[in-house]
């Protein structure tokens, strides 16, 4: 961290109320940007997806429970997986907080992996996560969704990842898909979101931000990957975050 210029009140005062107006500046531009998305055109979802849940198969209509509104977080598991993704799971950890408040706010929030259930339940059990965490393991859902890729189109460089065309070579990628339902039953997807668009579901890094030393992402990867772990992994972990299964 860089050495601080040190100043009277009067000088930090001036300072910070300059500083105030970028920081509205951006606020006003969030909620413009907000509002245009709210306005993007829809696609109808025609293909029938099945999941793996703990309450048995689930079209993905099931998965809205009693809303109309859907999120989708697509966490980077496939089958036999032996590597939890930690950039994964820092967001997964802010999500049952936020879902206290959405599953009243007519949105149903899914956790949905290629990893069979049997492979994602004991993992999910760990961490202590009480989402709904499913599998779409015999489905396209995740090829469809663009956040999983086949041998051969990685091969063939066949691979398209936040709108536009890129040479992926791992088979599964993270995001977020947002869904609506209407009376009739259609599911419309509305909006998605990849790459460091789930940055706003990670509610850290905006107490980092507001500290002086930030997010601390200062080599060798230069970013969340120097220094999240997962949860209870972190050193002088706790029992009680380490979970029932260490």
């Amino acid at each position: 961290m860089s050495k601080r210029k040190i100043v009277p009140q009067e000088e930090w005062f001036r300072a910070h109320q300059q500083h105030l107006k970028r920081e509205k500046e951006l606020t006003r531009l969030r909620d413009k940007i907000a509002a245009e998305r709210r306005e993007l055109p829809w696609l109808r979802i025609r293909k029938d997806y099945v999941f793996e849940t703990e309450a048995g198969p689930r079209h993905l209509a099931d998965l809205f429970g009693a809303n109309s509104q859907l999120i989708v977080y697509h966490f980077m598991l496939g089958p036999g997986g032996n590597h939890y993704c930690e950039g994964c799971s820092f967001l997964c950890d802010h999500i049952d907080g936020a879902n206290q408040h959405l599953r009243h706010h007519d949105v149903s929030l899914v956790v949905v992996a290629r990893a069979p259930l049997a492979e994602l339940s004991p993992f999910k059990k760990r961490m202590g996560w009480k989402f709904d965490m499913v599998s779409s393991y015999a489905s396209d859902f995740n090829f469809d969704m663009q956040v999983s890729y086949t041998d051969r189109q990685i091969a063939a460089g066949e691979t398209v990842y936040n709108f536009e065309k890129r040479a992926i070579t791992i088979r599964d990628l993270p995001g977020t898909s947002v869904f609506f339902k209407d009376e009739a039953g259609n599911v419309f997807l509305t909006f998605m979101s990849r790459a460091r668009g789930g940055e706003p579901l990670i509610t850290t890094y905006d107490y980092l931000d507001m500290t002086p030393k930030g997010r601390n992402e200062n080599g060798p990867y230069y970013g969340m990957i120097d220094w999240v772990r997962l949860h209870d992994e972190y050193e002088g972990a706790t029992e009680a975050e380490e979970g029932c299964c260490h």
